[in-house]
């Protein structure tokens, strides 16, 4: 737990020195002026997808930022030869961005629907969708060494994840859209500003918990031959 600690303090110290806290501070302005302008809509209905679309910048992006910059810096050479497990590493990207997330959420949902909504539901759907972004982040990221290599491949990979979207719109309305990983989050975002059925906090929670441990293991393996085997060698 030492060795998580620090890792928590130094990811924080990376997220700060790049700016990182500086763009969520300038989404949360731009998300005030907008707000301020638009005439009266039903952001009940709107928020739960304003809110899964932006844990794509702040997890899924942010987490690959932070992989591309210690890659160009040489610090992952560094950490591969330390005792620092694989796991410990994951969980100190994922702890970070998803507290950074949660504030940011939070701050866009009270300020666009006031203090109406359920907190439990808003906060366990950001941090299972915000959990679920940063390791699907870091396993397309590991293998790649610039932003452009990385920028095509992230926007189909992100479309791919979006697709709940359509089911939560109603526009693609199938069951199959139930077996999606980030389905099950944004049930849970819905939830804040409505009620959510027993078996959908169940699904909400569990089938995104259990696709979390799955992606963990293979975020585990793509650090193992992606960075340790590459860094390593170099």
């Amino acid at each position: 737990m030492h060795r998580l600690a620090a890792t928590v303090r130094l990811d924080l110290r990376l997220q700060m020195r790049n700016g990182f806290y500086y763009a969520v501070a300038f989404v949360l302005a731009c998300w005030f002026v907008v707000l301020t302008r638009l005439p009266p809509i039903d952001w009940g209905y709107v928020l739960p997808a304003v809110v899964f679309g932006n844990l794509v910048m702040v997890n899924f992006y942010f987490v690959a930022g932070l992989v591309l910059l210690e890659k160009g810096e040489g610090t992952l050479e560094a950490q591969v030869v330390t005792p620092l497990a694989d796991w410990e590493y994951l969980a100190s990207k994922t702890l970070t961005l998803t507290a950074l997330s949660v504030v940011e959420q939070v701050v866009i949902v009270r300020s666009a629907y006031g203090a109406g909504f359920a907190a439990g539901p808003l906060v366990a759907g950001v941090v299972l969708a915000g959990v679920l972004y940063t390791l699907t982040g870091f396993l397309l990221v590991a293998r790649y060494r610039s932003i452009n290599e990385f920028m095509f491949p992230s926007v189909l990979f992100t479309t791919v994840l979006s697709l709940p979207m359509l089911h939560y719109f109603g526009l693609w309305d199938t069951w199959l859209f139930h077996l999606h990983p980030f389905t099950a989050p944004l049930v849970l975002l819905g939830g804040a500003f409505g009620q959510l059925a027993s078996w959908e906090w169940a699904y909400g929670l569990f089938y995104s918990a259990a696709w979390a441990g799955l992606l963990l293991l293979a975020g585990r393996r793509a650090f193992d031959r992606f960075i340790v085997a590459r860094e390593g060698s170099r």
